[in-house]
């Protein structure tokens, strides 16, 4: 075992966390029951690049009860917790490589810890992993199987790769689910990134003008959540399709321009660069915050802020004022990194109990396949999303109805009209 932590001594801390975790993530703990004494990932390596939360210790744990050697790395430099980091190495005696806090070149050796096991599977949230596997292909891809993508910037950064024709094994967006979409990014996002926001600055968000940048699943989420909690809110688009969704679901629809005359607080969604730029900041009310919830720090350009302030202040842990030279204050959350890890717990466990599930039985699904996909991007089985819905209604205690035979037939022919 290896690992790079910032203190085992963290340990019981973290012990404790991942148990509330595994009591509210029943579909996860029945995938591990049904494969503990099977362990069809004997004798493989499964190498991991996700945020290093409770939910994701359950993940790693499932994957090692059924034989898999884990080699782990956090996919963003804010997002582990020590504690859990150091619960996993203590306790469950896995190579972790993670900790709060790094620079960006402990980062990218972290990941590379994680590439000299050779991975038979790779894990990974943001494509960081996957892209730099590539980049080293020659020298530890030899034992490659397929790996996973949890979410929608990752997917969209292997997109891209596999346009190119140099995607060098298959990858399964699990992102794509709907079971993972539909709810984690939603439900999980709209509550995490607010959770976040309110840790960070307790500050009331009844009355307040929230801007939310991007009308996906997060956005839609995000926004609906603000509403919630007494909101106006103001969404900012580029798809006229989203854009629309967002006006008929009753949010107000302007320009970026627009809304940085209004706003109070913005919340940028979108998976892209440069949503919040100088010109935007330059209109912006004095005390404005703002807060990021894509995956990657490129959303709110802090690289122009800096440029325009005079002086700038920690006001607490994670809530950095710039003084701008027109001596308005500008409030950014987590250096504009993922709000809702770096101020909080992430997303609630019951959430990601339907992710990860999806990303441990895609990860079985490669290794029973090996060999029978291609180098390309495959979306997940629907009849995999239906087990998983199944099992969380089943936990939930939740029945539903079924189809009679005359309904079956009546939704499988075509010869009864009117």
């Amino acid at each position: 075992m290896e690992y790079r932590i910032k203190d085992i001594s963290l340990a019981d801390k973290g012990k404790k966390k991942i148990e509330w975790a595994e009591a509210n993530m029943p579909v996860l703990l029945s995938l591990k029951n049904k494969f503990k004494e099977s362990k069809p990932l004997k004798d493989l390596v499964v190498g991991g690049c996700l945020h290093v939360t409770k939910e994701t210790a359950v993940l790693t744990k499932t994957l090692a009860a059924a034989g898999a050697t884990i080699a782990w790395s956090g996919c963003n430099p804010l997002s582990t917790s020590d504690d859990i980091a150091a619960s996993l190495v203590k306790d469950e005696e896995l190579s972790v490589f993670a900790s709060r806090g790094v620079s960006t070149s402990e980062y990218y050796e972290d990941i590379y810890s994680v590439l000299k096991f050779n991975p038979d599977i790779t894990i990974d949230d943001g494509a960081d992993l996957t892209i730099e596997f590539h980049k080293t292909f020659d020298k530890y891809g030899k034992n490659i199987i397929g790996g996973t993508e949890e979410t929608t910037t990752g997917v969209l950064r292997l997109k891209a790769l596999e346009k190119t024709s140099k995607l060098s094994y298959p990858i399964v967006a699990v992102n794509d689910a709907e079971t993972k979409h539909d709810f984690d990014n939603v439900y999980g996002t709209g509550q995490s990134a607010l959770d976040g926001i309110i840790r960070a600055t307790n500050v009331l968000i009844a009355g307040k003008s929230v801007v939310v940048a991007g009308y996906g699943h997060v956005g839609k989420g995000i926004a609906s959540r603000a509403r919630g909690l007494g909101a106006s809110v103001i969404v900012t688009e580029i798809d006229p399709i989203n854009a629309l969704k967002a006006r008929m679901d009753g949010f107000i629809v302007a320009t970026m321009d627009e809304a940085a005359l209004i706003g109070d607080l913005f919340i940028t969604s979108t998976g892209c660069k440069d949503v919040i730029v100088g010109s935007h900041i330059e209109k912006m009310k004095n005390g404005v915050i703002l807060a990021n919830a894509g995956h990657f720090n490129v959303e709110i350009s802090i690289e122009e802020i800096n440029g325009m302030a005079k002086s700038s202040k920690h006001v607490n842990e994670n809530v950095e004022q710039f003084v701008l030279k027109n001596d308005a204050k500008v409030n950014v959350i987590g250096e504009g990194r993922l709000v809702n890890l770096v101020a909080a717990e992430g997303h609630p466990s019951e959430v990601m109990d339907m992710s990860f599930a999806n990303q441990f039985l895609s990860v079985i699904n490669l290794v029973n396949n090996k060999g029978k996909f291609e180098n390309k991007i495959y979306e997940i089985d629907r009849d995999q999303d239906l087990l998983i819905a199944g099992l969380k209604l089943e936990a939930m205690g939740i029945k539903i109805d079924k189809l009679s035979e005359v309904q079956n037939k009546y939704l499988s022919e075509y010869g009864e009209g009117t």
